[in-house]
């Protein structure tokens, strides 16, 4: 997505509102950028990767090198890897995120995700470690998860405990897969933005992926989903003013304004600013930095620190999915650009949820991460909601006509959903029916069957 220039002075909040405009582009111009993240261990005893020694995250960013990746650094070392417009990156408990090209349809997404896994897989193999893609950590306890170098982290991880009682665990213990989608006129980002927000949890519920804490079923299909219900109330959520008059990129400006910062970067370092105003610092009277005003940068920094369900950028951010197998991480790009890159689903989306109310959204939002498809939902169930999206979506699809070598559309990236929709059963259901089947009981199946 768009780079940005590093020191361009902020002097008023209209740069910010325009700053998010500049995202409006044409649809010819439309990309699809995917991120997913997935959790690594040591094939010997199945415990999480540290940073260092031969079987760390380090030597796996190094492996990764041979590539083509070229290494980024942070106080000389190794935090992230590069190739033009990708990048792979450590969340807090080292979980490795690849944050996808901006491609032109969901058939070049998914030769980026393939490829990239075959790598992974290909250097894991070598160094004695295994990747696996659910949304919750299976097995481990949060103490046992090896903090990522990265000075950012420090400062989330010092503050995070301040404002809910799992932010620690989404930071190092959750998994996800996301889509980053454009849209062409600020009517257009507004649209998209409230069809996807309420939809959120319909995609939630198909994707659900993640029953186990510490080894034991947690009572919840999507526990990841859950984590975020008790994080930080002040960045997180469903965003009920999406849905008012009004909306817009100033209004989201006014939303990002006030969600306390973590951070400033400065000079290769990160300055502890949690709890602080952004406001202030469009002020000069940020207390962790008096006097100074912020850059265009520290805006684009700050926007990465609210944790919605849909995030806005200069592009839309599609966030509510729980991290899964490789067939999965290409379905959540297709069910999205079916649903909000043609008109006609859009529309149908959009009539679909217009008449939902901020308590149904909120109460959907809440029930989903324990019942998955099977939550109520005014007359029906998220299934019913699940399968009336699905047809949409492929609908979309089918009408973009982008057909790969073997004549298929990107419709058929929605096969495994429709699987899942049509039996009721999530992938977190057939893990536990696993668990208490042929597992035995035993969580350490897991990383066998379920690795990449």
């Amino acid at each position: 997505m768009p780079s940005e220039p590093e020191h361009a002075p902020i002097t008023d909040k209209r740069q910010l509102v325009d700053y998010l405009a500049q995202g409006c582009k044409p649809s010819a111009d439309w990309r699809i950028g995917t991120e997913h993240e997935k959790f690594g261990y040591r094939l010997a005893d199945l415990s999480p990767l540290p940073y260092d020694g031969p079987q760390g995250i380090a030597a796996m960013l190094e492996g990764l090198t041979r590539y083509g990746w070229r290494p980024v650094r942070e106080n000389d070392r190794v935090i992230a890897l590069a190739m033009g417009s990708q990048s792979i990156t450590l969340e807090p408990g080292g979980q490795l995120e690849l944050s996808g090209a901006p491609l032109e349809d969901v058939h070049a997404t998914c030769n980026e995700v393939n490829g990239h896994l075959a790598q992974v897989k290909t250097v894991a193999e070598e160094l004695g470690i295994g990747f696996h893609g659910l949304g919750f950590r299976p097995k481990c306890r949060r103490e046992d998860i090896h903090w990522m170098p990265k000075g950012r982290y420090a400062i989330m991880r010092r503050y995070m405990p301040t404002k809910g009682a799992l932010g620690l665990d989404m930071m190092t213990r959750t998994c996800t897969v996301q889509v980053n989608l454009d849209f062409d006129s600020e009517a257009d980002m507004v649209l998209k933005f409230r069809v996807a927000l309420a939809l959120q949890p319909v995609a939630t519920a198909l994707f659900a992926n993640s029953p186990f804490v510490e080894g034991e079923p947690s009572g919840y299909l999507s526990y990841r989903s859950h984590v975020w219900m008790d994080t930080d109330p002040d960045r997180t959520g469903m965003l009920s003013f999406v849905f008012e008059d009004g909306m817009g990129f100033e209004r989201y400006v006014d939303y990002a304004l006030d969600v306390p910062m973590y951070f400033v970067y400065r000079e290769g370092r990160y300055i502890d600013a949690a709890g602080q105003s952004f406001r202030d610092f469009l002020d000069g009277r940020l207390p962790a930095l008096p006097g100074e005003r912020p850059r265009l940068a520290d805006w684009v920094d700050h926007l990465t620190t609210l944790f919605t369900e849909v995030r806005l950028k200069r592009y839309l951010e599609v966030r509510g999915a729980d991290g899964g197998p490789w067939s999965r991480l290409c379905a959540l790009p297709a069910l999205w650009v079916g649903l909000l890159y043609d008109s006609q689903s859009l529309n149908a989306a959009w009539d679909l949820v217009g008449d939902w109310n901020a308590e149904e959204r909120e109460a959907l939002r809440a029930e989903v991460p324990k019942s998955a498809l099977g939550a109520r939902f005014r007359d029906g169930t998220v299934r019913d909601l699940a399968l009336e999206v699905l047809a949409l979506s492929r609908d979309g699809l089918a009408r973009r006509k982008i057909r790969d070598g073997k004549g298929d559309d990107e419709s058929h990236f929605l096969e495994v959903l429709d699987g899942i929709a049509r039996s009721g059963q999530t992938p977190a259901d057939e893990l536990l029916e696993a668990y208490h089947g042929r597992w035995h009981e035993d969580i350490d199946r897991v990383f066998a069957e379920y690795a990449y």
